[in-house]
């Protein structure tokens, strides 16, 4: 298993703009130095706690400070953006980051981000598939472009000046493009054996109960099979949200802290999620009553805390229970303390992924 980063953070309202941008910018960092394989930043408009307002720009600010680990858009909410805009600046950000780039797509997730864009009422999956289509006709083609569709209609042919470049957009680094991955936030994602069908690959939210996890798997593997290649784990991301600290009470007092950040992340999810009716994301079947789905037993059943030992062994656990996938994503949560934060990360990577893999690998011998 490789260990990558996803955050979609959730700052508290009152806290400076600039202290909770720098320290998701230090997280992306120390991300780098702890050799995590990639990390994905989400992106709203119209959020005041998810304040992330374009994961390119913070990307690009990344860029130059990190080294190895690829970076991506987690993600790119294609309805809210225009398809020229997203090929050119991703193409863009693809050279400043030296083809470290993943590309991350979805229709966008926040009800007021849509309302802002004049998408509310719209079929947003449809505007999804047809950003994306011009996106990647961009990049195959060549000016002068003419591409067609029901939402956008591209073209340079009129003021195309080949001899000094005007009309044209830049392709990324990486060809045909870079990697493309969907984030699933929903049971049984169709979303998820579509994407695999054209080749790209699924992150699994860390919001999502561990039976809505396992089912993303058969989608998959259907859309694989249905794009003529093998459906394999390594391709899988699974997000999670962990903390790990030197002692249990430390890990304890921090995780479910009624004031703390992995509370606060869950209570401002369960909040929107409940008012938009998409509570069943946090339940653990499907016939659950709405009553059952409490705050307390969400932030239960989804956070992973305790020392490297146990948080190895709760993964390990989680993995068998949603099965095997190649990439665990450490979900990013406000760092409302540093020092604790930072040594999570710390421990995840130098103490508890060596367990898990460790873990792994003698179950796979005993099980031959």
């Amino acid at each position: 298993m490789k260990l990558g980063f996803f955050t979609m953070p959730i700052h508290p309202l009152e806290k400076d703009w600039r202290k909770s941008l720098k320290e998701d910018r230090e997280a992306f960092v120390l991300a780098d130095e702890l050799g995590f394989t990639e990390a994905y930043v989400g992106e709203h408009v119209t959020d005041r706690a998810e304040n992330i307002t374009s994961s390119i720009a913070f990307l690009a600010w990344v860029a130059a400070a990190t080294k190895q680990i690829r970076l991506g858009t987690g993600t790119l909410n294609m309805p809210n953006t225009h398809p020229a805009t997203v090929a050119a600046s991703m193409a863009m950000l693809d050279h400043m980051l030296d083809g470290r780039l993943i590309f991350g797509i979805s229709p966008g997730g926040l009800l007021s981000d849509a309302e802002m864009f004049g998408n509310l009422a719209a079929n947003r999956n449809e505007m999804f598939l047809e950003a994306i289509n011009q996106v990647l006709a961009i990049w195959s083609g060549e000016a002068p472009y003419n591409i067609e569709g029901k939402y956008w209609n591209l073209s340079t042919q009129k003021t195309l000046m080949a001899e000094v470049g005007q009309g044209y957009i830049a392709k990324p680094l990486q060809r045909p493009h870079p990697p493309i991955v969907v984030t699933a936030v929903a049971p049984f994602s169709k979303g998820v054996e579509e994407a695999a069908a054209r080749g790209w690959n699924p992150i699994s939210a860390n919001f999502l109960m561990p039976a809505w996890v396992k089912s993303h798997w058969p989608r998959y593997a259907e859309g694989c099979k249905r794009g003529g290649r093998a459906a394999d784990p390594a391709n899988w991301r699974v997000a999670k949200s962990v903390f790990v600290a030197k002692d249990a009470a430390t890990a304890k007092a921090y995780a479910t802290d009624p004031n703390g950040p992995y509370v606060y992340y869950y209570r401002s999810l369960y909040t929107k999620l409940k008012k938009n009716g998409r509570i069943e994301l946090f339940k653990t079947r499907r016939d659950q009553p709405d009553e059952e789905v409490t705050l307390e037993n969400v932030c239960d059943r989804l956070i992973i805390y305790g020392t490297p030992d146990s948080v190895a062994d709760q993964l390990l656990a989680f993995q068998d229970e949603v099965g095997s996938f190649g990439t665990l994503l450490y979900a990013g949560k406000d760092w409302k303390d540093p020092e604790l934060a930072r040594q999570s990360m710390i421990l995840m990577a130098e103490k508890v992924l060596p367990r898990v893999n460790a873990g792994a690998a003698k179950r796979s011998t005993a099980a031959e």
